[in-house]
């Protein structure tokens, strides 16, 4: 998965009405939220405002706005190329001025659609992406006098890090981090090593 570092912009004119789109980082609906009325503020007098967003490592939450556009004309296919991208924590704002001659349904999809496209492509050139590993929360409660076990257990696995430890009472918790295609491969190697223990996974 990809996150945006930066503001990416794609300006185009179709059938006399101009489009522009701004890729924005966000990372939550207050982020989001300032972006659109920063925008909606800047450009006053545009017709439309339509968005899309995406959010979460891996993605936990999503949404798109026609704002006035025939539904499904702009909003989804915007959404569409950011999931596309494999693109998070980000908003895309399709910004437009109607230039007096109308589209069709076909031809909002291809504007939005192309916006975004566009914005993407911008982002790619300036260097606006760094990658983002999708990690899953592991946590092993043992008692205290084996506190030494879990460490041993990810120990034989270099792609799972340890993020903590911690005592409660007479109980020893490792938390950890790993890819998720490694959780049945430690889910196994712990069974076998506690004789039946479990990984609570987050």
């Amino acid at each position: 998965m990809r996150r945006l570092t930066g503001v990416a912009t794609h300006r185009f004119r179709e059938n006399a009405s101009v489009f522009l789109t701004e890729l924005h980082p966000a990372l939550d609906a207050e982020a989001r939220a300032a972006v659109l009325a920063s925008l909606r503020k800047r450009d006053f007098d545009a017709t439309h405002h339509c968005s899309a967003w995406r959010e979460g490592v891996p993605v936990a939450a999503f949404g798109a706005d026609d704002d006035g556009e025939p539904s499904g004309t702009a909003g989804k296919p915007m959404l569409a190329v950011l999931e596309g991208a494999e693109a998070t924590d980000l908003i895309a704002v399709c910004i437009r001025w109607y230039g007096g001659t109308k589209l069709g349904t076909g031809g909002l999809v291809r504007a939005y659609t192309e916006g975004v496209q566009g914005a993407l492509a911008e982002a790619e050139a300036q260097g606006l992406w760094e990658e983002v590993r999708i990690l899953r929360q592991g946590e092993i409660r043992v008692p205290a006098a084996q506190a030494h076990l879990p460490f041993a257990l990810l120990g034989a696995f270099p792609a799972a890090s340890v993020t903590g430890q911690t005592f409660e009472g007479d109980a020893a918790i490792l938390r950890f981090e790993c890819p998720p295609d490694l959780c049945p491969a430690l889910d196994h190697a712990w069974r076998e090593r506690s004789r039946g223990g479990a990984i609570a996974w987050a």
